[in-house]
């Protein structure tokens, strides 16, 4: 079966006078997907952003979303997009239901489909009330359903959660799998691995202007391996661990003091952890605990990219 793409890049390249923001950065979204794009703040994820919604134009390098090119038919592509950005547009002084209806009015959507929406996304309550008087979740979800008033075929939401308490983050996430479930092709940049893990059929990572990785959750995840933790009595003694690690896995141990844990991503799991069992024992210290686990994302873009840490 032949794959269509609901957005699809070849050697993006976009350059802000000394800064390579984009250096042919590659991307293949299908459609009825959800693409997650990662990386740290810096990596390119707004300026791809930008640049898809034809927003900004490429140096060099192509792009089609929805079947336009973004470059000779950005009019095409507008018709067919919809974007949330990391920051609510919506107007404060203006009650909930009069921002979807005057964006229902500009957009020449009905009325109705403002209505809907106000329920879909649990803000009847609240219609009547200025969306200044509204939470950080409330807005977003607002801005979320402002986005949706003439049904788009790709979704760009960048950073939706960004500031978002658990509860609220949540919220959003359920909108975007219910979106999903419709056929809406969503791409979404996140600084929130978890939020990646959670909602994306398929992750980019992004370094530098490029895609340093791409696959599944899972198989971004098998290509690093596991994750060996060891749980050690005496705080103190958790440098001595580490050292056994870092020799055993060539991965930089991650310790947390309070936790009494050290931990790294390790390959060959199942035969690194018996023997630093036993190396750490046999270095005198006094281990509580030891276990081995699927890595998180946040291991995964440590490891794939080469970084000692996640810059947030």
């Amino acid at each position: 079966m032949t794959t269509t793409y609901a957005v699809l890049s070849e050697g993006l390249q976009k350059r802000y006078g000394e800064v390579h923001a984009l250096r042919g950065l590659d991307l293949a979204v299908p459609e009825g997907s959800v693409c997650g794009v990662l990386g740290p703040n810096g990596a390119g994820k707004t300026t791809a952003v930008r640049v898809l919604t034809t927003l900004v134009r490429p140096d060099a390098g192509s792009a089609r979303v929805a079947g336009h090119d973004v470059v000779r038919d950005p009019a095409g592509v507008r018709k067919r997009i919809a974007v949330t950005g990391q920051y609510a547009s919506v107007d404060g002084d203006l009650t909930g239901a009069e921002n979807l209806r005057l964006f229902a009015r500009l957009l020449r959507a009905p009325r109705a489909r403002a209505d809907e929406l106000l329920e879909r996304f649990g803000l009847t309550a609240a219609a009547g009330r200025p969306a200044r008087t509204y939470s950080g979740g409330m807005r977003r979800r607002l801005d979320l359903a402002a986005s949706l008033l003439v049904p788009p075929r790709v979704l760009f939401l960048d950073e939706p959660t960004t500031g978002l308490d658990p509860h609220s983050r949540n919220g959003i996430w359920d909108a975007v799998r219910g979106l999903a479930s419709e056929g809406t092709t969503v791409l979404l940049t996140t600084q929130y691995l978890e939020e990646a893990d959670q909602l994306a059929d398929d992750i980019v990572l992004i370094d530098e202007g490029r895609a340093a990785q791409r696959g599944t959750p899972a198989e971004l995840k098998a290509l690093v391996g596991s994750y060996a933790e060891v749980v050690v009595a005496d705080p103190a003694a958790l440098v001595a661990a580490a050292a056994v690690l870092d020799r055993l896995t060539g991965s930089a141990p991650v310790l947390d003091a309070e936790r009494r844990t050290v931990g790294a991503v390790t390959t060959d799991g199942t035969l690194t952890l018996p023997r630093l069992v036993r190396e750490i024992d046999a270095a005198g210290v006094l281990i509580v605990d030891a276990s081995l686990r699927p890595p998180t994302l946040d291991e995964v873009f440590l490891r794939l990219t080469g970084r000692k840490e996640l810059v947030p």
